[in-house]
């Protein structure tokens, strides 16, 4: 094996950080990885060369005697060292710390048994004026809380954890599978790196307990359908003393009996008479504000649009405030007496001319002209 400075193989300064030699070996160590150069014992040599030099500058103990004695301080020491060459276990050890992040791994020196807690959701209903007008809701949230007798350690109160005697606290084993060592999570720790031999009694070590928090949440003006408000730190508890998730609020509006929202702008349908819709006249209509007067021109058809500007919402991200769109929709009367069946006759008759019904007489003239093409 090649004895050349550590950190020229490595193309790192001697005051390079355990961060830029990492990079460093990262780096390279995918350039001259044997499954990247099939064949090629050229790169074979370079890539042990590097793990070599990796090994001894990523320990802050082997990195201290190189630097104090150079290879005689750590001949001996390292997997690679004294020129043998072999050692795949302590390779595999140097790729699992570099590369074990990628695939989940945790690497040589062990994952962390400290874990963020899980995010949680919840579906909150409220009602059109609330999302528009913003509010505030208390909502009650079942989940995971720290356990307050053992502080969330597990163990019983006056003890405790142990390290895992199957892993020593690493939280993973390895299997050697030839040129690679394939790392599985501890089966007897679960991954934690530690054991508790006397549970506590509250918690039954597991170190969290079920709890419904009381939340009082505050909804900003403007929010729709979909929108989510985050709580930071109102989620299930970390583990191990890992931070807590969070809660992510998720807002649905109720159906309204009047209107309909559609973004910044509200719809409504406003039913006018037979009367009002060929007389004109004005009506009140409601917005979210109050009612407001609606003028209805003389000879108005069913389904035209009146816009009430500024009577919408103003969008929870920003921009200007919506209008209030009323779609008229003319009602034919129901349950006539004898004499206003009669009346209305009259006024059929009164009317025999098309010229009071210009859309039918233009729907009439069409059918007319299609069946003679025909």
């Amino acid at each position: 094996m090649s004895k050349r400075d550590y950190y020229d193989v490595l193309g790192v300064e001697r005051g390079a950080d355990e961060k830029d030699i990492k990079k460093a070996y990262r780096r390279m160590a995918m350039k001259y990885h044997p499954d990247r150069n099939p064949d090629d014992k050229d790169a074979e040599t370079k890539f042990k060369e590097l793990s070599e030099a990796y090994e001894v500058l990523a320990d802050s103990q082997k990195r201290a005697a190189y630097d104090q004695f150079g290879h005689a301080g750590v001949d001996g020491q390292s997997g690679f060292g004294g020129g043998q060459g072999g050692g795949h276990g302590s390779f595999s050890d140097i790729f699992g710390d570099v590369f074990g992040d990628i695939f989940g791994g945790g690497g040589g020196r062990g994952r962390s048994s400290v874990q963020r807690g899980s995010d949680l959701k919840y579906n909150l209903e409220m009602s059109l004026e609330d999302a528009v007008r913003g509010t505030e809701k208390t909502i009650k949230v079942p989940t995971l809380v720290a356990c307050e007798i053992c502080d969330g350690s597990g163990a019983k109160k006056g003890t405790k954890p142990t390290t895992c005697s199957t892993c020593g606290g690493i939280g993973q084993v390895r299997m050697q599978q030839g040129f690679f060592a394939v790392q599985q999570t501890c089966p007897t720790c679960s991954g934690t790196g530690h054991m508790i031999t006397d549970p506590c009694n509250s918690c039954y070590g597991r170190g969290v307990k079920e709890e419904t928090k009381t939340l009082n949440v505050k909804i900003p003006a403007g929010v729709d359908t979909g929108d989510r408000i985050r709580l930071s730190g109102k989620g299930e508890a970390g583990r191990n003393g890992g931070p807590a998730g969070d809660l992510y609020v998720e807002v649905h509006v109720k159906k309204h009996a009047i209107f309909e929202r559609d973004g910044a702008n509200l719809h409504c349908e406003v039913p006018i008479s037979f009367a009002e819709a060929a007389l004109g006249g004005e009506l009140e209509v409601p917005t979210l504000e109050g009612r407001v007067k609606l003028k209805i021109p003389a000879e108005t058809q069913t389904g035209r649009l009146f816009r009430l500007r500024g009577k919408g919402v103003t969008p929870v991200r920003g921009g200007g405030i919506g209008d209030l769109l009323c779609r008229v929709v003319v009602e034919t009367p129901v349950n006539l007496t004898s004499k206003q069946k009669e009346l209305l006759r009259e006024l059929q008759d009164g009317m025999g001319s098309n010229k009071h019904s210009p859309r039918s007489n233009g729907w009439f003239d069409g059918v007319k002209k299609f069946f003679e093409e025909l």
